[in-house]
Parts: C-alpha cells; structure tokens; sequence
C-alpha cells in the first residue's frame, strides 16, 4: 500500500479544505494518507489579529517525516506569485534529506490558492514544483483528464499543473465543488502513480 503525505500550509482554510479533497482521492486509490501541516511561523498575537485559523486539526509536520513517505503533495497559498513563506521555510530545512538523496524517485505533487482567477496560481505551482524537482520528486499535476478545470460556466481554479482555488480579495469564497474534484482526481492520480512505483 502507498504511503502518501499531503503537506499544507493554511492562512484562512481554504488550502486545509483541498488537502482533505487530495487526500479523499488519494484514500479512494488504496493509500494510506496522513494530512500534516507545517508551523506557522507568524508571531501568534499577529496571527490572532488577522484572523489567521489557528484550530486545524491536522498535525505540525517535521522534516524528517518527509522520509517516511512514497509521495509527498505541497500545498500552500499564493504570495506575490510564489509560495508562502511558512512553507519556504519549512522546506528550506529539508536540506539533509536533499543532501542523503532520500526524496529522490518519490511521487510529488502541488496545489495552491490565490485570491483572484490570475493571482499567481500557476507561479505559486512552479515555485512548489521547482522544490520538488530538486529534491528528486516525480511530479504528478492535474492533467485535463479532469476536464472540470476547462469549464466556463463557473469561475474556477485549476491547472494542469495542479489543483487551485480562488479564494476571493478578502477569502470569502470557498472551494467549489469542481476545484474539490480537481483536488480529489490529483490525489487518485499521485495515489496511483505511487502504487505503480512502490507496490
């Protein structure tokens, strides 16, 4: 059975929300799933300011954990076209596990949030998937095998490199259904790719 890792970080709850959808695709395919998070690294009393969600029930993921995994999933919203700074940091710790090869041949994903249609999604995409690709990961996006990200009847994320939502100038959109099952097929399809490679 695959054991496959959906990483986030979450301001507001909408990247929280697409990680349980990864995750249900991804169980729905035979994997064993673990949802974790990165720490947040925003002083609490600024984060209770902003209004920051701070009751995510998902655990505080270290980077040794990365190891224990035949696919890894990153999500994170978008800042300024790249990923947030929670998840950078988070990664950037991982250079032993770079330095031993211990990621390399695993399965790799990525999947964001930005407040507007083109608010950077696509970059936010790249940014995570750089790192992946660095760290030895095959990338597997969201081919349009899901056709639900081609539709125009509704205003809707996706990409086929990898599930999004638009949360809204102010995040007071939540993910659609469709962006829901966008999220869901990458999972099944990281799930299966992982199965292929690993047994």
């Amino acid at each position: 059975m695959a054991k496959v890792l959906v990483l986030y970080y979450s301001t507001y709850g909408h990247i929280e929300t697409m990680a349980g959808a990864l995750a249900e695709g991804a169980r729905a395919a035979g994997a064993q799933v673990d949802i974790k998070r990165v720490p947040e690294t925003v002083p609490l009393e600024v984060a209770r300011s902003a209004y920051f969600k701070l009751d995510q029930a998902a655990p505080v993921a270290t980077v040794n954990d990365l190891a224990g995994y035949d696919a890894i999933v990153v999500g994170t919203p978008t800042r300024f076209g790249r990923m947030a700074s929670q998840m950078a940091a988070f990664l950037d710790q991982a250079g032993g596990l770079w330095a031993k090869g211990t990621l390399n041949g695993k399965v790799g994903g990525a999947f964001t949030s930005s407040a507007t249609q083109h608010g950077g999604n696509e970059m936010t995409l790249f940014s995570i998937i750089a790192n992946l690709l660095h760290f030895g990961l095959i990338v597997v996006g969201l081919p349009y095998s899901f056709a639900g990200q081609m539709t125009i009847a509704e205003i809707t994320g996706g990409a086929p490199y990898g599930a999004t939502t638009i949360a809204g100038g102010k995040g007071e959109r939540q993910p659609s259904n469709n962006e829901l099952d966008g999220a869901r097929h990458q999972g099944k399809l990281i799930a299966e790719t992982a199965k292929k490679l690993f047994g």
